[in-house]
């Protein structure tokens, strides 16, 4: 075989297309930019860093990301353009250079009751298909083994319209795995009576206790009262056996009401519809508490909880079916697909032992595919997301990670750091948010925003290398290598809290006293039973105030006002200094701006392109009618306390004709957690992640209790952020509480009067206690992996 020779002695000229290696932002001004412009290496991991709330999401997701999706979508048809979500172009001047971009955020992923790890990831699909394959006895097709698919019976007369028409008997028939009983969800509920009526008074008294149902309802008491089905002066306990029926079973049924007609429908059918098929998290607190009371969910007695129909489970490959697949711990599972010899299913269990295998990498391996995807953590989510990008071919795209060591233990974050240079080196462009300094020493290229929060940031204070950021005299770098010392002195407990015999998920029949009064710390590596131990075995009774990692439910109208409750005694206090109705100093009520009705903005809908969101040219943006402004407190109108920050807040409502002290206690927690920089108006929907977690552990600090709860608060925190964190969680132990923080971060562990820590592993390899005791025993015992990493932190 010859090879062409090279006659040319010189280097030939770069090519053009060699040239395009950055990506060059220039004059970005989404949320709080202020006209940043930077240049990002391509195929190189850059680390953008700052405290929270400075921009970095700001221009990483809203700007770059946002741009990248936006471009490709407009390669699509307008009629396909016309089904995908419409994104409007960022507030920047110049973006050049960009890649396709792939979005790896830590939004949680839907908590539909049917939604489970494995129907999250193509790892159901691909084992249905397999079951399809091999399982005996045959049961049907790939539907068959899906708990998602009802089987479907039809027979009828269709007319076929080919030259005479005729009608023809046709039947149909689709056999799916759904269990009948529980309908997919694993679980059934049974409903209270008790808590839906009071069976002592008639429905002309006001029998029922259901919230929102008023005596007075159209929709909901009347027709039951004025149905003709019932006698509504007749007290429900002397119903007859039919009129029992009729109130609680009847199908639905047409009836007229003062000359309207409207559907009867049983209480318990209806009660179903209107509040258990919802998702119970999604739902207000007051409708929630009803829920919870009324409604007990117990593992369904038909599929044992399985979700499948008695077809799926007895269909097996060797001993195992479709449900036991399902059960196993991912790792367990991918060694039994290992085994498997089967050369006329050849592919499919390449790629099924791909995806199980990611699992194990990525650090999931203690999962099981049918654990429902809403009890996962963000971090979790996150990670799940992941897992169909690892073993992706593709070279030059953007991969965008929003804290991917979010929910890690340090031992795992070596792990994460690995894929995300093994990404890198696959010639990708990889752009990470990240806090944690053991990313960000793995960084090629390193921005930092700041110097603050909110309005003080939104600058770019720092761009270039690790060491560069370490002199460079920025917040991160001056942090970055802070070490919080282990406690000389700690804390005495004033009692005990006593756990026996957890068994919840994975743990094994655990007894542990957490002790009261002090700041206990829960830890150990992802998946060894930390949350289990604390959310499924402390009681969340009185005085248990628990603080999970729940997203914020809010859209573009809320604002940390109105949801810390702090809008109440500011509207009462203007009602009371004007002589008018606090209703008129809401904007989302009487005193709306008829034009906007109340947003600020008027939205232009334009079908396939983005819409166009033009402030109210009457009222300006403010949000009220003319009228309500004219209305004062201490000086000021609505419009202008609500665009003070926290700080400026505080003040105002602490003395004078303004002096507001239901107020002034609101705003104090909001400072306490370090939010005294954000506007009381700021719509939630622009809050950073960290600002999130610490707006509702602020709303949580009002609730009356003596234990609090916390999940990972350092989610989302710069290193900064940590130290005033840790100062709170301090104040409120001197204060009386006791605190109980499920965390990875050695700042807080090593701040602890008190470790528990769970392990030695995860999944069946974890669920037992493997260290109790004061952080310095930890770091001396080195007896477990959290002793290890605890030791190398304080640099013992």
């Amino acid at each position: 075989m010859s090879m062409a020779t090279r006659t040319d002695s010189q280097s030939p000229a770069p090519h053009a297309a060699d040239s395009h290696d950055l990506i060059r932002v220039h004059g970005a001004r989404e949320n709080n930019l202020k006209d940043v412009s930077i240049e990002l290496p391509k195929r190189r991991l850059t680390v953008f860093t700052g405290v929270s709330g400075s921009g970095k999401s700001s221009l990483v997701f809203n700007t770059i990301a946002a741009e990248s999706q936006r471009l490709i979508n407009e390669t699509y048809s307008a009629f396909v353009q016309g089904f995908m979500p419409t994104l409007a172009r960022p507030e920047v001047d110049v973006l050049d250079g960009l890649t396709t971009a792939i979005i790896v955020d830590q939004q949680r992923m839907g908590a539909d009751p049917r939604s489970t790890v494995g129907t999250a990831t193509d790892a159901n699909a691909m084992l249905r298909i397999l079951f399809s394959r091999l399982g005996t006895p045959h049961i049907g097709p790939p539907s068959a083994y899906a708990f998602n698919v009802p089987s479907v019976r039809a027979s009828g007369a269709i007319t076929v319209e080919r030259g005479a028409r005729k009608a023809v008997k046709a039947t149909f028939t689709r056999t799916g795995g759904m269990c009948t009983r529980c309908e997919g969800r694993g679980t059934v509920s049974d409903i209270d009576l008790t808590q839906l009526y009071d069976d002592s008074k008639s429905l002309a008294e006001g029998a029922f206790t259901i919230p929102g149902w008023k005596s007075d309802s159209f929709w909901t008491v009347r027709v039951y009262a004025e149905s003709g089905f019932l006698d509504p002066n007749k007290p429900i306990r002397k119903f007859t056996k039919k009129e029992m029926q009729d109130f609680l079973y009847r199908e639905p049924t047409k009836v007229k009401v003062e000359g309207v007609n409207l559907t009867y429908e049983g209480l318990i059918p209806k009660i179903q519809k209107s509040f258990l098929s919802k998702d119970k998290e999604a739902l207000q607190p007051h409708i929630r508490a009803f829920v919870e009371r009324a409604v007990t969910f117990t593992t369904c007695p038909e599929c044992d909880g399985t979700r499948l129909s008695e077809g799926a489970r007895s269909s097996r490959i060797g001993k195992i079916s479709i449900a036991d697949a399902c059960a196993m711990q991912i790792s367990d599972l991918a060694e039994w697909v290992r085994g498997l010899d089967q050369p006329s299913v050849a592919p499919l269990l390449t790629a099924l032992q791909q995806t199980l295998d990611s699992f194990v990498e990525i650090g999931l391996g203690y999962l099981a595919l049918d654990r429902p995807s809403g009890t996962l953590s963000g971090g979790e989510a996150q990670r799940v997301k992941m897992i169909r990008h690892l073993g992706s071919s593709l070279t030059d795209v953007t991969y965008v990670f929003d804290e991917p060591t979010a929910g890690l233990h340090p031992h795992d974050i070596s792990r994460m750091n690995d894929l995300l240079l093994r990404l890198r080196d696959k010639g990708n462009t990889v752009l990470v948010v990240e806090h944690k300094p053991q990313t960000i020493a793995i960084a090629d290229h390193v921005v930092d925003l700041g110097p603050g929060a909110g309005t003080a940031g939104g600058t770019v204070c720092f761009e270039g290398t690790v060491e560069g950021l370490r002199a460079g005299g920025t917040v991160t770098g001056r942090h970055l290598d802070d070490r919080a010392a282990v406690k000389e002195t700690v804390r005495k407990p004033t009692g005990t809290l006593e756990i026996r015999g957890a068994t919840a998920h994975n743990l094994r029949d655990v007894d542990v006293d957490i002790p009261l009064g002090v700041l206990a710390v829960v830890t150990g590596v992802a998946g060894s039973g930390k949350s289990s131990l604390v959310h499924g075995s402390i009681p969340a009774g009185e005085g248990v105030v628990s603080v999970d990692q729940g997203a914020i439910k809010g859209s573009r109208r809320s604002n940390p006002a109105t949801y810390t409750g702090l809008l109440d005694p500011i509207r009462k206090a203007f009602a009371q200094a004007n002589g008018v109705k606090p209703a008129l100093f809401s904007a989302n009520s009487e005193g709306a701006c008829p034009t906007c009705n109340g947003a600020g903005v008027v939205y232009t809908d334009l079908a396939m392109m983005a819409g166009v969101a033009s402030t109210c040219e009457e009222c300006e943006g403010k949000r009220f009618q003319a009228s309500v402004l004219e209305y004062h407190l201490g000086g000021r109108d609505i419009s202008e306390v609500l665009a003070m920050s926290v700080t400026e807040a505080e003040e105002f409502f602490s003395a004078g004709e303004a002096r507001t002290p239901a107020a002034h206690r609101i705003l104090g927690r909001l400072a306490d957690v370090g939010l005294g920089y954000v506007s009381l108006g700021q719509p939630l929907t622009t809050l950073s992640g960290g600002e999130r977690q610490r707006l509702k552990l602020a709303t949580h600090m009002a609730e009356k209790g003596g234990v609090y709860v916390l999940d990972e608060p350092t989610t989302g925190l710069h290193l900064a952020d940590v130290e005033q964190l840790l100062g709170l969680l301090d104040r409120l132990v001197d204060s009386g509480k006791s605190v109980i923080v499920v965390e990875h971060h050695p700042a807080v562990m090593a701040h602890a009067d008190w470790i528990i820590d769970l392990g030695p592993g995860a999944g069946h390899d974890g669920g037992q206690i493997v260290f109790e005791g004061t952080p310095a025993d930890l770091v001396a015992d080195r007896s477990t992996l959290t002793g290890e990493h605890l030791a190398a932190y304080v640099g013992s």
